[in-house]
């Protein structure tokens, strides 16, 4: 599949209802990302998990899937599985992240995902990054609401283990999950990647894509 390349690709905001979310949607992305830009700034709002081991597990694993990046963890207190009772704590979060970066690039939820949590940050991000290019990443869990989507980063074999090798590395808190396994990741992985023509790949929605085809 032909690809779209950007260009300027400097700062990037990332943004996740609970620790290990942006890593299993898009852990490939930002390993390919980083690696390929070095010295890109990368901030990152995650809205629950402050103050606890979560927190210390996410800050290691972020560390890994940006190398050479400028990165900036910001871990809030939101309570997990109670954003939407937390809506104003949580829009100020995205408000102020707003106030600190003015991204090439965000990393979100995706609004028709089922779990609560990650739906609510997905409705929330469009009122505080109005005109910026936001991909929703896609996370597999039990609800069954994987879909079709819109757009997908081909990641190769090495990098596609290496995702998966640093989950479970960095993320021991949740491998008691059945859903959270090397199967699991590499086999929607590989789904992802038949449907771009490629080996693996992370998966992403989009609402809004503005077009310079003449290159003005």
């Amino acid at each position: 599949m032909k690809r779209l390349i950007p260009t300027g690709l400097r700062r990037i905001a990332a943004l996740a209802a609970h620790c290990d979310d942006i890593a299993i949607g898009a852990g490939g992305t930002l390993l390919a990302v980083c690696t390929s830009h070095p010295g890109v700034q990368v901030d990152v709002l995650v809205l629950s998990g402050g103050g606890t081991d979560r927190e210390h597990e996410e800050r290691r694993a972020l560390a890994a899937f940006c190398p050479g990046a400028d990165l900036r963890i910001t871990v809030a207190k939101v309570p997990d599985g109670r954003l939407p009772a937390h809506w104003d704590e949580a829009k100020t979060a995205v408000e102020e992240l707003r106030l600190r970066t003015e991204p090439d690039l965000i990393l979100a939820p995706h609004a028709g995902d089922a779990h609560q949590d990650h739906r609510e940050l997905a409705r929330l991000v469009p009122t505080a990054f109005r005109d910026h290019l936001t991909l929703g990443y896609e996370i597999l869990k039990w609800d069954g609401d994987l879909g079709r989507p819109h757009a997908y980063q081909p990641l190769d074999l090495a990098l596609a283990e290496r995702k998966v090798a640093l989950l479970w590395e960095h993320y021991p808190s949740q491998r008691r999950r059945t859903w959270f396994d090397r199967e699991a990741f590499l086999g929607l992985a590989r789904v992802r990647g038949v449907q771009c023509h490629a080996r693996y790949a992370e998966a992403f929605y989009l609402d809004k894509l503005s077009l310079d085809l003449a290159g003005g």
